[in-house]
């Protein structure tokens, strides 16, 4: 695994705020610092588990998603916000994971 990001969860603006429709949330860019840090708001009504709406999470680039996902809670099932990307999310120890399988 290859860390990539952490999303933290807000429910204020934010600066250099992209909107993702598809996806009913607004995100900001995690490449614009070295730390890979990204704010995200949810819209009402986006389709989330409470615990990754509310709690940060840290995301991890890794070679197969589904052997990544092997024994562990799925919180979210494997899908594709973006052309060639792959996520999921897992819950560890009480926390959201986000792993992510690029193309």
């Amino acid at each position: 695994m290859k860390f990539n990001h952490v999303g933290i969860p807000t429910t204020e603006s934010f600066e250099g705020e992209i909107d993702l429709p598809h996806l009913k949330m607004t995100v900001s860019d995690h490449e614009n610092n070295p730390f890979g840090i990204q704010w995200q708001r949810y819209w009402e009504g986006a389709p989330y588990p409470e615990v990754v709406k509310r709690i940060p999470h840290v995301a991890f680039e890794v070679d197969d998603l589904e052997e990544a996902m092997k024994g562990h809670k799925v919180i979210i099932q494997p899908n594709s916000p973006s052309e060639g990307l792959r996520v999921a999310f897992i819950e560890v120890n009480g926390a959201p994971v986000e792993l992510m399988q690029y193309e």
